[in-house]
């Protein structure tokens, strides 16, 4: 780990943080109107979803440059997003997603 992806993190928390602790710092959140109620109930779920996204879709090409390319990540993916919308859990989401890529590597499947 390098100090540049601490200092990511860290400003990635102060950016984010403001947005998250909303709801609990400032009175009367439930008189909000439900756009804005809605927009930070899907705050979270976009900046991972798109986290995910650039982590499996794009990959340094052998010139240098960045490919798209979809591997057992993205199938990993898709089956945290199917079981988290079919079940409504996150957490069971990603312990599918994470047993489906961790067998596909045990089995070195492809």
């Amino acid at each position: 780990m390098t100090a540049s992806l601490v200092l990511l993190a860290v400003l990635m928390a102060a950016v984010t943080y403001p947005s998250r602790a909303m709801p609990m710092l400032l009175p009367g959140v439930d008189r909000w109107p439900p756009s804005a109620i809605r927009y930070l109930q899907l705050m979270g779920p976009a900046v991972l979803a798109s986290l995910a996204a650039a982590n499996v879709a794009v990959a340094t090409a052998p010139d240098g440059g960045r490919a798209v390319t979809l591997g057992v990540d993205a199938i990993g993916v898709l089956v945290c997003v199917v079981v988290t919308r079919w079940r409504g859990n996150l957490l069971l989401g990603l312990a599918c997603a994470i047993a489906v890529v961790a067998a596909w590597r045990a089995f070195a499947i492809g």
